[in-house]
C-alpha cells in the first residue's frame, strides 16, 4: 500500500464548517443589500498559481461570493503572488499598494494576500508593516484555511498572518471555479526536491508530494465528461510524480504509469503536462506518449543553459549530452513532436564561452519555441550569494542575441507547416488583434484565422496559409 501525504478529512471538515458559517454571513449581507457579495482573484506567476487561484475562486463561490472581474466591484480581493522572479514580486506589491485607495472607499472590503511571495518571512513582514490595509496573509501550505481566515477576520476584526503548516500536505476536495469551459489545469503534485541553485520554489512550496492517482484520474474523467478538450497536468517536476509514495517493496507508480492510465479515458481531448526535468525524462515516458491516443505530441523540456559548467553550478544533475540523448529519443519515437524549452541568460559566472555554448545548443536542438529569462537573484538561494554576478548590460546584450538566434530557428521550424491541414482548439478573438480568432495546435503553437463565436472551445480544421516566427495563419476547412 502506497502512502500519500493527504490532509486529514477532519481538517477538511473543519474548514467546511467555517465555509458554511461564512456563507450564512454572505447570505445575510446579500439579503440586506439586495445583491451578492463579490470576490476578485488576481494571479501572478506560473500555471500552478493559476490552478491555485481557481481553487481560491472555488472556495469563494462556496462561501457565497460571486466572482467579479474588476477589483473596484469586490467585497473580497485575493492576490495570489509569485516569488520566482523579482519583477513578479515588485509588480504584485505595486498592485497591492493601489488597493489602499479601494479600501478607503469601501472600508468593509477584505484584502487577502497569498501564494509564494508571502511564504517568505521577509515579504510577510513587509506586508505586515507597510500594507496595514491588508487583512490577512496565507502561504502556499495554508490555502485550504481560507474559510477559517475570512470568518475569523469578519468576527474578530484583527489582521491575521497564517503561519506555514509544519508539514506540507495535499488538500483534496477543494472546490474549483475554472476560468475556461474547455481548457483545464490539473495539479498532480506539489513542491520540489531539486534545489536548483537559482530557484526559490522548494523554499516556498515545500518538498514533493504527489496526489493519489485515483483522485487525479477521477478529476480528469469528470473534465472529459464535461466537454473539456485540453487538459494540462501540473507539477514543479511532473517526472518526479509518485517517487515520494513508494510501496513497502519499493515499487513506484510513476508519471508514465499515470499518463498511461489517463490515456485510457475515452473522449476527444488532449493531455499535456508541465514541467519536465531533463534528469528524470525517461525512455518509458517517451514510449507512453508515442503509443498514446490523447497525449499531445508536445514536450516542454527546460534546458536552462548549454554550458555543462553552468548546468553543474545550477545543480541541474544532467549535462548537455544527456539532454541531447533525450531530445534524439523523443524525435526518434515521435517524429512530429514539438519541443520547447526554458533558457536562463546571465547566470552568475556565465562567461562569453558559456553563453556561446548555449547558442550552439539552440542550433543543435532546434527548439520550436523557447521561454527565455534574464537571471534574477532570489533572496536566500545559493546563486544569489555567488560571486561573479553578471551586469545588467551584459545580460541584456546576451538576451537579445539569444532571441535573434531562436527567432530565426522558430521561423525555419514553422515554414514547413505552410499548406498543411492541422487541428486547432479555438480560444476566441485574438488578444492582440480582435479581427481574427486565435487557437492552439496540438504542438501548442498559436494559430490565427477568420473564425466566429461558434468556433470557441471547439476543434477546428485549418489549412496553414502563412507561417511567421510567433504564429501560424490559417483558413478553415469546411
Amino acid at each position: 500500500m502506497r502512502e500519500y501525504r493527504i490532509l486529514p478529512d477532519s481538517e477538511m471538515q473543519r474548514q467546511n464548517e467555517y465555509r458554511d458559517k461564512v456563507r450564512d454571513l454572505s447570505n445575510t449581507a446579500r439579503d440586506k443589500r439586495g445583491e451578492p457579495l463579490r470576490a476578485y482573484v488576481q494571479t501572478f506567476g506560473c500555471q500552478q498559481n493559476e490552478a491555485d487561484s481557481e481553487k481560491i475562486a472555488g472556495m469563494c463561490v462556496s462561501m457565497g461570493y460571486e466572482i467579479c472581474h474588476e477589483p473596484a466591484e469586490a467585497d473580497l480581493i485575493m492576490v495570489n503572488t509569485c516569488a520566482v522572479r523579482e519583477h513578479a514580486e515588485k509588480r504584485a506589491l505595486s498592485i497591492i499598494g493601489q488597493y489602499k485607495h479601494l479600501k478607503a472607499v469601501k472600508p468593509d472590503m477584505l484584502i487577502g494576500v497569498c501564494g509564494c511571495m508571502v511564504t517568505q518571512e521577509h515579504r510577510k513582514e513587509s506586508i505586515k508593516h507597510s500594507y496595514p490595509y491588508v487583512d490577512f496573509v496565507l502561504g502556499t501550505s495554508s490555502l485550504h484555511r481560507l474559510p477559517e481566515l475570512i470568518y475569523t477576520k469578519i468576527q474578530k476584526g484583527k489582521r491575521l498572518y497564517c503561519p506555514e503548516e509544519t508539514e506540507y500536505l495535499v488538500a483534496e476536495g477543494l472546490p474549483i471555479h475554472r476560468e475556461s469551459s474547455y481548457r483545464a489545469w490539473v495539479s498532480i503534485m506539489y513542491g520540489c526536491n531539486n534545489f536548483c541553485t537559482y530557484c526559490i520554489v522548494p523554499y516556498v512550496r515545500g518538498r514533493e508530494r504527489s496526489r493519489r492517482p485515483e483522485d487525479i484520474i477521477s478529476e480528469v474523467r469528470e473534465l472529459v465528461a464535461s466537454g473539456y478538450k485540453d487538459i494540462t497536468l501540473l507539477g514543479q517536476n511532473v517526472n518526479s510524480y509518485g517517487k515520494d509514495a513508494k510501496s513497502p517493496d519499493g515499487e513506484v507508480y510513476d508519471f508514465a504509469d499515470l499518463l498511461s492510465d489517463i490515456d485510457k479515458i475515452e473522449g476527444d481531448y488532449y493531455i499535456r503536462f508541465m514541467t519536465s526535468h531533463p534528469k528524470d525524462a525517461s525512455d518509458k515516458l517517451v514510449d507512453v506518449i508515442a503509443s498514446s491516443k490523447h497525449v499531445a505530441h508536445q514536450f516542454h523540456l527546460p534546458m536552462q543553459s548549454g554550458s555543462d559548467k553552468i548546468l553543474k553550478d545550477m545543480n541541474r544533475h544532467y549535462d548537455t549530452e544527456k539532454y541531447m540523448r533525450t531530445v534524439e529519443y523523443l524525435r526518434q519515437k515521435i517524429p512530429d513532436v514539438t519541443i520547447s524549452s526554458d533558457i536562463i541568460v546571465g547566470f552568475p559566472g556565465e562567461t562569453e564561452g558559456d553563453f556561446e555554448a548555449t547558442l550552439q545548443m539552440l542550433r543543435r536542438v532546434r527548439f520550436d519555441m523557447t521561454y527565455s529569462f534574464i537571471y534574477s537573484p532570489r533572496k536566500d538561494t545559493p546563486a544569489a550569494a555567488m560571486e561573479c554576478q553578471i551586469s545588467d548590460e551584459v545580460k541584456g546584450e546576451r538576451f537579445n542575441r539569444l532571441l535573434e538566434v531562436q527567432n530565426e530557428i522558430a521561423l525555419e521550424k514553422n515554414k514547413p507547416m505552410e499548406n498543411k491541414v492541422i487541428r486547432v482548439l479555438c480560444d476566441g478573438p485574438s488578444k492582440n488583434n480582435g479581427d481574427v480568432y486565435s487557437g492552439r495546435s496540438e504542438g501548442n503553437k498559436i494559430v490565427l484565422f477568420d473564425g466566429d463565436e461558434s468556433d470557441v472551445g471547439k476543434f477546428v480544421s485549418l489549412k496553414i496559409t502563412r507561417a511567421e516566427t510567433f504564429a501560424l495563419y490559417g483558413e478553415k476547412i469546411y
